[in-house]
């Protein structure tokens, strides 16, 4: 086997989601518009909850961390691909690619185990009503949280660190609008073996983990439901539970349709217009999920800013 020329990296060159110019002014404003909408949504579900003590509860604790959340995670990619858009520059720093798939990944996996403790805090409060408040005690949704950080800080600290043991040949290009980790192994000329195991584990391990948690906790909680005799009781319950299941169903289908559509199809471009689904979309109709179906939430947005939901 010849040996590989492997050149001192010092800046990526982000692809986009297209290299049309004609398309770039609309795109520009499309991900501003969609950016703006994601920011502003989740930014006043954040207030609302902070500023209305009718919804200081455990599911509004952490749906309140979950918008704080998307804001970060969108806030990790579109401003870049809006300024490169701008500039009609497309470089990337190495540095800067390597933090970009850093916090990228952090606040992918914090939405990933978020929504895992609010299907338990769902599960609890539907299956065990009785004991809500003594399971569910401030030091027990602090330390849930806690934990949430403390994990996903880790893994996106494990998964930077491999990156940067990669050594990269002359193509510099990235067919996406962000640093991808799969993209960047992809483009690498050293040996990706033990990062592609790695990667696959820890998705496994905490991306399966958390899913199958959510899915348990759904089948009692259907369960639970199942068993009620009044079909006022189960609206009811079933309502506290429609929108925290709608966030759930999009954010999995769309990032599992991704990672597990792209093998087959093979087309990088494909799978970064994809990839909007779960980094821009999602983050975006959260709030509007939360707030068109939730009364807590409309009342709270009306006290506190005279807003009509």
């Amino acid at each position: 086997m010849e040996p590989e020329n492997f050149t001192t990296v010092s800046e990526f060159v982000l692809l986009g989601l297209s290299e049309e110019p004609d398309l770039q002014p609309l795109l520009f404003g499309l991900f501003l518009s969609m950016y703006l909408i994601t920011v502003l949504g989740n930014l006043l579900i954040v207030l609302a909850v902070s500023s209305d003590s009718h919804l200081h509860t455990p599911m509004y604790f952490f749906l309140s961390n979950l918008s704080f959340v998307d804001i970060c995670f969108t806030s990790t990619t579109v401003p870049k691909m809006l300024v490169n858009i701008q500039t009609q520059s497309k470089v990337i720093t190495y540095g800067g690619c390597i933090t970009q798939m850093y916090f990228f990944l952090l606040f992918a996996e914090l939405d990933n185990f978020l929504l895992t403790v609010m299907a338990y805090d769902r599960f609890v409060a539907i299956c065990h009503p009785l004991h809500y408040t003594v399971i569910m005690n401030p030091r027990l949704c602090g330390l849930l949280l806690l934990v949430s950080w403390i994990m996903s800080v880790l893994i996106s600290l494990l998964y930077s660190l491999m990156a940067l043991r990669l050594s990269f040949c002359a193509d510099l290009q990235i067919p996406h609008f962000f640093c991808e980790l799969n993209q960047m192994i992809q483009l690498a000329c050293s040996d990706t073996y033990v990062n592609n195991m790695v990667m696959y584990f820890v998705a496994v391990l905490l991306g399966g983990g958390p899913l199958a948690g959510i899915l348990y906790s759904y089948y009692r909680i259907v369960s639970s439901i199942c068993g009620m005799s009044s079909p006022q009781g189960k609206y009811k319950a079933f309502s506290t539970c429609a929108s925290h299941l709608s966030v759930v169903s999009l954010f999995y289908l769309t990032s599992l349709g991704v990672y597990l559509g792209s093998p087959a199809t093979h087309n990088a471009h494909s799978s970064a217009t994809a990839s909007v689904l779960y980094t821009v979309v999602t983050p975006m109709l959260n709030p509007f999920i939360y707030s068109l179906r939730n009364k807590d939430i409309k009342g709270a947005l009306q006290r506190s800013f005279g807003m009509t939901v």
